[in-house]
């Protein structure tokens, strides 16, 4: 399908034009640098839109009407002109409803868009959208988070004159996934007003859960990130890291042994760690009350060995990198691993709790 859409190079534009394009779609890029000449010639043959181009922060609140109202005017002119019906998503703001010249600027770009519903047929589809964040948002400009990430992961101050303000945010793949559902949606019919379910935070917890981020590099505890605001968060912050910051220092305690080091540390759910054992060493030699592990060997062979610290039965396991196995050891067993092999065995490890050395639950056995 060809589809145009405007405001291409803006923050919004350019994730939407990478998904359309995902999924084979023909984007027509349209442009603040684009004469409003090339809207007649987009318009002619194109089957959907999406119009994101706008005004959020201009010089002068006049740019607000030249640019929110007036390019408006000009696409609609243009739909017009070639009589062109394709169905059209805007992205208005939950502002419109206010006073301030950017919300009554949406709110009459909205009305051009629904007279263009009765004028010439078109589907029209009116998202009021709150604060939209994720990669690509542009710093010091619309977006707080934007602003915060660029500048913690940077080590540079925030200011925050209202901790306990507020925020309605909505996270970028949301939006664009909302928009692509739209096409090719035989529901959609005259003109639709869409508000996402916003994420609500206020501006302190956003800063203490930036700052949980850029501080998980130091003490490698790494906050609840698999789901929910938390998760768009931490993918929306490295994407602020500049790439030469991809890369940190992993701290590891070296011995006649080998190496061990602490990898990542969770707030629920245990660490996890690796080791390495030079042949013929042995590691372990303890037991626990309560913490449990998991073993994989990633490179090299070992000998497992288990004794019931009660009642003395034993049990042996012999596993190599070629067959992958999880091993588990089980509270109130004294455990230790040899290397079996001729080269230097790793060992990647979970625990399920972070380890405290004020309370190890580790007691050293010999088996």
């Amino acid at each position: 399908m060809r589809v145009l859409v405007t405001g291409a190079d803006g923050f919004i534009g350019k994730n939407l034009c990478l998904k359309l394009e995902e999924n084979n779609h023909n984007v027509i890029k349209f442009n603040r640098e684009d004469h409003d000449d090339a809207l007649d010639e987009y318009t002619s043959d194109v089957e959907f839109i999406f119009h994101l181009a706008g005004e959020n922060r201009p010089i002068s609140d006049k740019s607000f009407e030249i640019v929110n109202v007036g390019l408006t005017r000009k696409l609609v002119s243009s739909l017009k002109k070639n009589n062109n019906k394709s169905p059209i998503i805007f992205s208005s703001s939950i502002q419109a409803v206010d006073s301030s010249p950017y919300g009554e600027s949406k709110f009459e770009a909205e009305k051009v868009l629904q007279s263009l519903r009765g004028d010439n047929g078109n589907f029209i589809v009116i998202y009021r959208l709150p604060g939209v964040f994720g990669k690509w948002a542009k710093p010091n400009y619309n977006s707080v988070v934007a602003t915060f990430c660029h500048n913690i992961s940077r080590n540079k101050s925030i200011t925050i004159d209202d901790p306990s303000k507020e925020l309605e945010l909505v996270y970028i793949d949301q939006v664009i996934e909302s928009f692509l559902s739209c096409i090719d949606n035989p529901s959609l019919n005259d003109v639709s007003f869409i508000e996402l379910e916003p994420y609500t935070i206020s501006l302190q917890h956003l800063a203490d859960t930036l700052y949980s981020f850029h501080e998980s590099r130091l003490n490698k505890v790494i906050p609840n990130v698999g789901f929910g605001i938390s998760h768009a968060l931490y993918a929306t912050y490295l994407t602020y890291l500049p790439v030469t910051e991809s890369a940190y220092t992993l701290e590891g305690n070296k011995d006649q042994r080998g190496i061990f080091a602490e990898v990542l540390k969770t707030t629920s759910s245990g660490q996890f760690s690796f080791f390495t054992a030079k042949p013929g060493i042995t590691r372990g030699g303890h037991y626990h009350h309560s913490k449990t592990e998991k073993f994989i060997i990633l490179q090299g062979s070992a000998l497992f060995k288990f004794k019931h610290i009660i009642t003395n039965e034993s049990f042996e396991l012999s596993i190599d990198s070629d067959n992958l196995h999880v091993v588990d050891t089980i509270p109130g067993w004294v455990h230790d691993i040899t290397n079996t092999g001729s080269n230097d065995l790793i060992v990647m490890l979970w625990a399920n709790e972070i380890f405290d050395r004020n309370f190890p639950d580790t007691i050293a056995h010999e088996i």
